[in-house]
């Protein structure tokens, strides 16, 4: 009786982790293509020299995130890494977070009223590691300098 109950719960738990996490996906996915729209005029480039005169003003613009990994991508993981080969659930994640992480970089170069943003990078890690080193939430920072013309 308690290995149907054990068994019940896990398929539940995989179910619901299925549909709210994929609910929550597509959600924040809509999210970031209607920011990416308004923020299309807003150039960022990973080129480190900027060919732009009269530049008045250079600023430092972050955009950071955090992103949990849904239970469902999690237990999808851990089968793949069994085989080996891509985590293509991870990815999504990844993906995401990135893109998020310009957006709010692009947010904070406008609220400076820069015209465009060079010399982009990134740094991603892994946070909140669960029980067996298991990733519970990735983090992605992107940094630029904000050029202010004239």
């Amino acid at each position: 009786m308690d290995l149907y109950i054990t068994l019940g719960s896990f398929i539940v738990f995989m179910i619901l982790g299925y549909i709210f996490g994929s609910l929550a996906e597509r959600r924040h996915y809509r999210s970031i293509i209607a920011r990416e729209e308004q923020y299309r005029k807003l150039l960022v480039v990973a080129q480190r020299f900027p060919f732009v005169p009269n530049v008045k003003q250079t600023i430092l613009v972050t955009g950071n995130v955090v992103i949990s990994v849904d239970y469902f991508k999690r237990f999808l993981a851990s089968l793949r890494m069994l085989v080996g080969g891509r985590l293509t659930s991870y990815e999504s994640l990844l993906d995401r977070a990135r893109r998020e992480a310009i957006l709010r970089l692009q947010e904070q170069a406008d609220l400076h009223n820069a015209s465009s943003v060079y010399n982009l990078k990134f740094e991603t890690s892994s946070i909140s590691k669960g029980a067996k080193d298991r990733v519970g939430s990735i983090e992605v920072l992107a940094y630029g300098t904000a050029l202010i013309c004239e």
